[in-house]
């Protein structure tokens, strides 16, 4: 099999994310985060492997897409349980920001009334803090649901969409040096 030939690890991914992760010194030395020094100890934490980084898309993705305050800590509590790339699982949560937050959430929230075969009759929908306190009784079952669904489901599609790209780009670079040797063979072979 093609894979076998292969390390997991291809150089290419590994070096592409490694210019957007922070080095696990700085993270370990970091002076909000020494209350989790035991913990960030642990060198699968910050390994860019197929596994880890397929991990930490999944996680990132799946807590991004969930509407509870302190989604990095979240992000970061699972890195740590299953032993995932900690840095990019919490960058991830960002995909939700102040700005993507409103369109997703309410997204999810409409989720949720299909599934639920609910109307989604909230009267004029606002994000505001205080329009979501008072409708949060008619909002929270759907909202928590529909965004249960998307999370788990882009955290699926991130999972397999990062395996399949770390295997495309370790088959490719198997292809392109199979190719260098042979040119180099056939260069070298007096004609």
């Amino acid at each position: 099999m093609l894979q076998s030939a292969q390390p997991q690890g291809a150089p290419m991914p590994r070096k592409f994310f490694k210019r957007f992760v922070p080095h696990p010194e700085s993270i370990r030395k970091h002076q909000s985060l020494r209350w989790l020094a035991r913990f960030l100890g642990d060198p699968y934490l910050f390994h860019l492997n197929r596994r880890s980084v397929s991990g930490a898309v999944a996680a990132g993705l799946f807590w991004a897409f969930m509407p509870i305050p302190l989604q990095m800590l979240a992000a970061a509590v699972t890195a740590i349980l299953v032993r995932i790339n900690l840095p990019l699982s919490v960058a991830l949560v960002w995909i939700t920001n102040p700005f993507t937050m409103p369109p997703a959430f309410y997204f999810n929230y409409l989720v949720g009334t299909w599934i639920l075969g609910h109307p989604a009759d909230v009267g004029e929908f606002h994000m505001t803090m205080e329009w979501i306190g008072a409708q949060l009784h008619a909002i929270w079952l759907p909202l928590y649901l529909g965004s249960f669904v998307v999370g788990t489901l882009a955290g699926l599609v991130g999972y397999l969409g990062m395996r399949g790209f770390w295997r495309w780009h370790v088959i490719d670079n198997y292809r392109k040096r199979r190719e260098r040797r042979r040119d180099a063979a056939e260069r070298s072979t007096p004609g």
